[in-house]
């Protein structure tokens, strides 16, 4: 994070419209707190696990909240000419700095950066100790005239540092290259390879129980204390690159940021390949189809993916992957007429065409709503035919079991706060960002009411739970309503304020400000204006209308609406399967509060504030409000929803020239999840309003989203370039030039948003892609997030060579926001199984997996029995009568075929992969009908870099199981005409191997993987 005192900018280009330039500073000696910066120093937020200035407290100012603490006395902090305040050790053999211990959770390699004026080269003494179990680990020291730094039994050295002078000091440990390095000012003294480093076995991965974190001093304090001055201290979780260690260095000592502009190409580790090389199948191309496809006056094309290609040898290969030119605009079709667009082919030097006719006259038709879900209390999980647990009801358990313990207290304890109200007797507050200096606090609780809710609907038949989620639901709402009904209303004095225009600055306070430590929270709730709620003041709201940015610092903020939405969405979510009329007026009396403050701004205040970077982050109000407004038949708030409107996202600008709605990639280097709830509420505004650009816009982001951006578990986020893990590549379809960080990829709560949009897609247009998406993401990621033996699930699933996944929140005491969705997502595993048609005429069955729907519209119940994925049939028996429709998906990758018997006789069908096969007879009680997809392996290439792919059978993504950490992808060498012969394995399992090596089911990994492989045919 960006602790630079002046402005961050992200300079929204209104040509390219992705994040260009950051702000440069002028001077070092302005260093202060983080500004909001996420990029800094070209190295993305989500490879930092904390940082500390040294400026007067020992905050950590990251997101993360791992303050320190100083032990065995006061922390002393000097003036300094560089750096204006830092922190000051004088040797004093007792004292120290500690770290809270989660700095050491599910770290892969390990990056320490800091700035040292050392006062002394004449004792021995330690710089920084990690240790556990009273057992050093990782330890920098120096000994007289070198540094030591010393890592599980290897020790490298190198001259000292420089004394009485500022000196940088960067610590890598790089699990991959097995490298430990040594860097002062720049320059590296010492390196070492070859040393294994495994911090999961070291520290764990959930628990670091006794381990330390010491500063300053020895843990077992056999050396001498620190004599020096310290400055800007970090913690990363990735192995900090040449490239970013000097724009660390060149930020101080030249004034210069390592920005997007100045970074250049991405300097990584990853593996380049020639450019014109054919891969893969691309090896055996002869030709590809040139392809015609219309569009309207001033809307981009929407151009194939995939195109029909012939091969060598009479070989049957796939659909060729074609990259198109992604116009940044829409100026090539403001005119009516034809013109053709030159697409490329990875590694070919064969150029397909597409012929662009763009008609004045044509007028698209956006569908009308055709489905609706089933409540959660019609589908019921069940076990396999086998009479085995599912991974659906293994990871619905584990969730449900921690969920039924929760303590409501311990959600309510900011909020409590916030109005300074009493805590109960032994109640304890959640932690992570939902601590006490945390803006982002109250986020989790959001998420809480939207599990309990579905947890709620989903244990109808198991009284005991479901009684107790209806208890936890009852008196969250309770609470939270009493505590609303006090905003804005008379104290113990005359004074109050109402309206929420109105509300001012807390007395004593200069102005507004973030503050939420017990010291400077307010808590004057009678001037907050009527109806507020909320775990902390109105302030942040209001300073983001004002320009606040992102950041740590009391004039900064941390995405209020983003809160607020979970907050309101998970009121309405326990409405709607409860009824409770508190839980409605809660959301109406906060949403009147916002319509009144954001009603008053200008369209260009409101512009600007849902493009600012995580601090305009609003998640899905515009969805949430939306559903308000078809609630109470209220139009005022579908009104309010409007104002949530991105219009440079889905319109371009304020003249809505171009944006999603012309289908013009307007998101690419954005950040991923800030946008993609946004398209959610488009899809919901189009349903309450029936205005055409809210579908195209949701429409033309889904198609982009999953064919441009998107990995083979279905995550759709995880740049390199720009230098964060959580945003969208810098151009479409890029992910292997600009995709696959060091940071991790595949934010967990992006794909369960992607999941929620394709729902909804789909319920206005029956395609069978939504559902093939929507089973890739399902089992692939949204199962395989889970730990294998708690509800403990993962923020970044890292998809590089040899990685592992991290798993956190196992006790849920501590949330991030993936650990909020992920109680939503296993809460509601069922809920896309089964569609209706609105007139009940139709049924869709869009998953294969062992579940009982009670189709109580039609008095009907369909019972699926199966053992899918372990194998390739299901059946379907109807329970009750009637004369209806049956719509069965034909899977995209069931290319061997597709059976169908009704009642043991074979049907002669016509069925294609990647459609609906529909099933109308009188079904009378006890009919029967069983479909069979025969699985195969296929490769699933990045569309950029067409042999590093990952293998699937069926819909089950196939993850080598790796014995450690590595730089390089697997290869694997696979038949060409037929991959199966090169794997040997038993389906029933789902373990494979390929030349010795043992591939398992993403979903049932745990340790290290490769999801990737440099696939070459033979």
């Amino acid at each position: 994070m960006n602790q630079l005192n002046g402005q961050y900018m992200w300079i929204v280009n209104n040509v390219c419209r992705v994040v260009t330039s950051i702000l440069v500073i002028c001077s070092s000696i302005s260093l202060k707190a983080q500004n909001g910066d996420q990029i800094l120093d070209g190295i993305g937020e989500t490879g930092m696990v904390s940082r500390y200035i040294f400026n007067g407290d020992l905050k950590d100012w990251s997101r993360n909240n791992l303050h320190g603490s100083y032990q065995q006395g006061l922390p002393k902090f000097v003036s300094d000419t560089k750096f204006n305040k830092v922190l000051s050790f004088d040797n004093k053999h007792s004292e120290y700095l500690s770290i809270p211990k989660d700095a050491l959770l599910n770290i892969e390699s390990l990056s320490i950066s800091t700035w040292l004026y050392s006062k002394s080269n004449t004792t021995t003494q330690t710089y920084f100790e990690f240790a556990k179990n009273n057992k050093s680990i990782l330890k920098a020291s120096q000994d007289k005239q070198k540094i030591f730094i010393a890592f599980a039994g290897t020790t490298i050295h190198a001259t000292s540092l420089p004394l009485n002078k500022w000196a940088h000091l960067v610590v890598v440990l790089d699990a991959p290259s097995k490298t430990i390095s040594l860097y002062v000012d720049n320059k590296l003294l010492a390196e070492e390879k070859n040393i294994p480093i495994d911090f999961s076995k070291l520290f764990g991965t959930q628990s670091v129980g006794s381990s330390e974190i010491v500063i300053g001093n020895s843990i077992l304090k056999n050396q001498e204390s620190l004599n020096a001055l310290l400055h800007d201290f970090r913690i990363y979780r990735v192995p900090l690159t040449k490239g970013q260690i000097t724009g660390v260095y060149n930020t101080i000592v030249k004034g210069v940021r390592q920005d997007q502009e100045r970074m250049g190409k991405v300097q990584d580790n990853l593996p380049e390949f020639p450019i014109s090389q054919a891969q893969l199948y691309n090896t055996y191309l002869k030709s590809v189809a040139d392809c015609e496809v219309e569009t309207q006056l001033g809307e981009l094309p929407r151009l194939p993916s995939y195109l029909q290609g012939e091969y060598m040898d009479n070989m049957i290969g796939p659909k060729v992957r074609v990259i198109w030119p992604a116009p940044i605009d829409n100026a090539e079709v403001l005119q009516a007429g034809k013109y053709t667009i030159t697409g490329k082919i990875p590694g070919s030097n064969i150029l397909p065409k597409a012929v662009v006719t763009v008609k004045a006259n044509s007028k698209s038709n956006p569908p009308t709503i055709k489905l609706a879900s089933f409540s959660l209390d019609q589908i019921s999980l069940t076990w396999d035919s086998n009479n085995k647990q599912t991974k659906f009801i293994e990871n619905r358990d584990k969730f449900l079991g921690t969920l039924v313990n929760t303590d409501p207290n311990s959600f309510l304890y900011m909020f409590r706060n916030a109005f300074g109200q009493q805590q109960p007797e032994g109640a304890k507050p959640l932690g992570v960002w939902d601590s006490q200096d945390t803006k982002l606090r109250g986020h989790a609780t959001g998420h809480y009411l939207t599990a309990l809710a579905q947890a709620y609907a989903g244990t109808y038949n198991d009284s005991k739970m479901h009684d107790k989620f209806a208890q936890k639901m009852l008196y969250m709402v309770d609470v939270l309503y009493e505590l609303s009904q006090l905003s804005g209303k008379p104290n113990n004095n005359s004074e109050f304020e109402a309206n929420p225009l109105s509300v001012s600055a807390a007395k004593g306070k200069d102005g507004f400000d973030s503050d939420l430590s017990i010291e400077g929270i307010r808590t004057d709730y009678w001037n907050w204006g009527k109806g507020f709620i909320s775990a902390y003041p109105p302030d942040q709201f209001i300073m983001l209308e004002k320009g606040a940015k992102y950041g740590g610092q009391k004039n900064q903020v941390w995405a209020p609406y983003y809160t607020l939405h979970k907050i309101l969405a998970g009121l309405l979510d326990i409405y709607s399967v409860s009824g409770n009329k508190k839980a409605l007026d809660l959301a109406v009396g906060m949403t009147d509060w916002v319509h009144v403050r954001l009603n008053a701004l200008p369209k260009e205040t409101l512009i600007s504030m849902w493009n600012t970077y995580i601090a305009g982050e609003f998640g899905g109000m515009n969805e949430t409000l939306a559903q308000l407004s078809a609630i109470t038949k209220d139009t005022k708030y579908l009104k309010t929803a409007q104002l949530f409107d991105n219009i440079d996202l889905f319109f371009g600008n304020a003249e809505h020239t171009h944006g999603l709605a012309k289908n013009v990639d307007s998101f690419r280097g954005l950040h991923s999840n800030q946008h993609i709830p946004q398209i959610v509420g488009s899809i919901e505004m189009y349903r309450v309003s029936n205005l055409d650009d809210y579908y195209k816009i949701a429409d033309n982001f889904w198609y982009k989203a999953v064919n441009d951006y998107m990995y083979s578990i279905g995550g759709v986020a995880g740049a390199r370039n720009p230098a964060n893990a959580e945003c969208f590549a810098k151009e479409p379809s890029t992910i292997y030039e600009n995709g696959f960080s060091a940071g991790g990829q595949n934010e967990t709560c992006a794909t369960y948003n992607m999941l929620k949009l394709t729902s909804n897609l789909f319920m206005f247009e029956q395609k069978a892609e939504y559902m093939d998406y929507f089973e890739r993401a399902l089992y692939n990621h949204i199962l395989a997030s889970v730990d294998e033996h708690t509800p403990a699930n993962t923020y970044h699933v890292p998809l590089r060579p040899g990685s592992v996944k991290q798993f956190g929140n196992p006790n849920m005491t501590g949330f991030t926001c993936c650990n909020g969705t992920a109680i939503e997502s296993n809460t509601k595993l069922q809920n896309a199984i089964y569609h209706r048609s609105i007139d009940n005429k139709s049924l869709y069955v869009n998953l294969y997996v062992p579940s009982i729907l009670n189709w109580k519209e039609r008095n009907v119940i369909i019972e699926q029995t199966t053992n899918f994925p372990k194998e390739d049939h299901t059946r379907l028996t109807i329970k009750g009568k009637g004369n209806f429709k049956v719509n069965v998906r034909v899977p995209h990758w069931a290319k061997k075929g597709f059976k169908i018997k009704i009642n043991g006789k074979q049907e002669t069908v016509n069925a294609q992969p990647g459609t609906y096969l529909s099933l109308q007879r009188n079904w009378k009680n006890g009919d029967i009908i069983d479909l069979q997809m025969p699985f195969d392996f296929h490769l699933d290439p990045v569309m950029d870099q067409q042999n590093i792919a990952s293998l699937f059978y069926g819909p089950i993504l196939l993850a080598a199981q790796e014995p450690e950490a590595r730089v390089d992808w697997r290869k694997v060498a696979l038949d060409a005409k037929d991959l199966s012969k090169s794997i040997q394995g038993d389906p029933k399992t789902l373990e494979f191997q390929i030349d010795g090596v043992l591939f398992k089911p993403f979903y049932d990994t745990y340790g290290r993987h490769s999801v990737y492989l440099d696939v070459t045919l033979k």
